[in-house]
């Protein structure tokens, strides 16, 4: 069933987890390509505000009553499970299903140039770089970004040209429902072990993802993470690779100023490009500015178009975010879950100015905590006192195998200040108390932590 027929029909499009960043996004391109859209979400946002205020009809809770005959097709994430009560009335009316990643993939087929963000950490901040860049370029592209960015006023961006900017999530291999003109793996790494069997079962899907691309279409990759080489050595397309120590395209002379912004040479094949400067901070943000400077190359966009949309990115929000300072403490706000994103938010702000750094660290999943626990207990050296909050359970249920008093306990065997508390108002008593100024606070997770440094900046 196309989405036309629906539309000519005059039959609504429901989404199960509509205040979703990815799915409120493709429900709000829809809307204004005049589509009727309704959705349900368990918990009322401002983003299902955003979306009642834009038309869709949005009901809060999944109900069987949320779906009648007036739903020409249902869309779902991959984290609705088969027991949803909209799922099964969905079956009992005979609606067509279709999960959010084919869904995104449909859409995708009416552009040519489709550049999906894959990788394991970075998808967010590189798909918004690039945008930033293609905006620049005037090329008018759609985008769908899992944050919010400034410059589209949110997370997404009807456009009306060939162009279309999305971030590919490799969890339960979604990407691979994508079409990729330019497909991007900024890098592997061990994560979502509760669908992929080990690093392996993670670099064939990528290799999978790489091999969808056509033979006239780019694969951008980092050389610098060698968990990419045996994705280099299947594909059938263009290839354009770039690092610091590696690649067709890279960043050298890298100069940090007092934020840990860096200013850098590009250099292809050893020659000179041009300079770069950065507005967010970090060693890891200057990869993924080379990947979003590798796409734009690909794209054949002109330098000042790459040099001033990344000159213009300031970041998206949650991601070393600056919430607010008062009484001389800073709070920034990250949603780094993975250990290799905390490792590499923890050498940012070690360049951003400060007297000692508080992490306040929400773990995110049991699955994740319970398998990456070692990395866990490695990645948070930079950090003068750990504070943990309890397990954010998103999709999972505690089954006791892990929690954040264990974490905890491994941290303090290895010599780390670090304390657990359960609630987040304990939390923010005990900063309120300790916190000296000139110190500089992290909330750091994929949860709801940022709440803290919001809390915080209230008290």
């Amino acid at each position: 069933m196309s989405f036309e027929f629906i539309q000519s029909e005059n039959k609504k499009i429901h989404f199960i987890g509509i205040g979703g960043i990815s799915m409120s996004g493709i429900a709000e391109i829809l809307l204004e390509k005049g589509y009727k859209i309704s959705g349900s979400d368990m918990n009322s946002s401002y983003i299902t505000n955003m979306l009642e205020r834009k038309g869709a009809e949005i009901h809060i809770g999944h109900k069987k009553e949320n779906l009648d005959y007036t739903v020409g097709m249902v869309v779902y994430t991959a984290a609705i499970s088969e027991d949803n009560p909209e799922l099964l009335k969905a079956t009992e009316l005979g609606i067509p299903l279709m999960d959010r990643a084919e869904f995104l993939g449909n859409l995708m087929k009416g552009h040519k140039y489709n550049i999906a963000v894959s990788g394991t950490h970075g998808k967010t901040t590189t798909t918004s770089m690039i945008s930033h860049i293609v905006i620049k370029a005037n090329l008018d592209p759609t985008i769908l970004v899992g944050g919010d960015l400034d410059i589209i006023k949110g997370n997404v961006k009807t456009g009306n040209s060939e162009y279309f900017i999305t971030e590919a999530c490799e969890y339960k291999a979604s990407f691979l429902k994508f079409y990729p003109y330019i497909g991007v793996i900024l890098n592997i790494d061990e994560d979502h072990l509760d669908f992929y069997k080990d690093i392996n079962d993670i670099q064939n899907t990528f290799i999978k993802f790489g091999k969808m691309i056509p033979k006239d279409g780019y694969l951008i990759a980092c050389a610098d993470d060698s968990n990419i080489d045996k994705v280099l050595k299947t594909v059938d397309c263009n290839i354009i690779t770039y690092g610091l120590e590696k690649g067709i395209i890279q960043g050298k002379n890298i100069v940090y100023n007092e934020k840990g912004c860096a200013f850098f040479d590009v250099i292809q094949d050893n020659e000179f490009l041009f300079s770069i400067e950065l507005n967010v901070p970090g060693e890891h943000n200057v990869l993924n500015a080379l990947g979003s400077i590798s796409i734009a190359l690909a794209l054949n966009i002109n330098p000042e178009a790459i040099i001033e949309g990344l000159k213009s990115f300031h970041g998206t929000h949650r991601r070393f975010e600056l919430k607010g300072v008062k009484d001389d403490i800073t709070v920034i706000d990250d949603y780094a879950h993975h250990p290799t994103e905390i490792r590499a938010t923890l050498n940012a702000s070690q360049n951003y100015p400060h007297n000692r750094i508080f992490c306040v660290f929400q773990p995110h999943t049991y699955t994740r905590t319970h398998a990456l626990l070692k990395e866990f207990t490695e990645c948070f050296h930079g950090a003068d006192e750990i504070i943990l909050a309890d397990i954010y359970a998103a999709r999972e249920k505690d089954t006791g195998i892990i929690s954040s008093v264990m974490l905890g306990d491994k941290l303090r065997d290895n010599g780390l200040t670090c304390n657990n508390f359960h609630s987040f108002e304990d939390i923010v008593s005990y900063l309120k108390e300790t916190l000296l100024p000139g110190d500089l606070v992290l909330t750091v997770g994929a949860g709801d932590i940022y709440k803290v440094g919001e809390m915080f900046l209230k008290k």
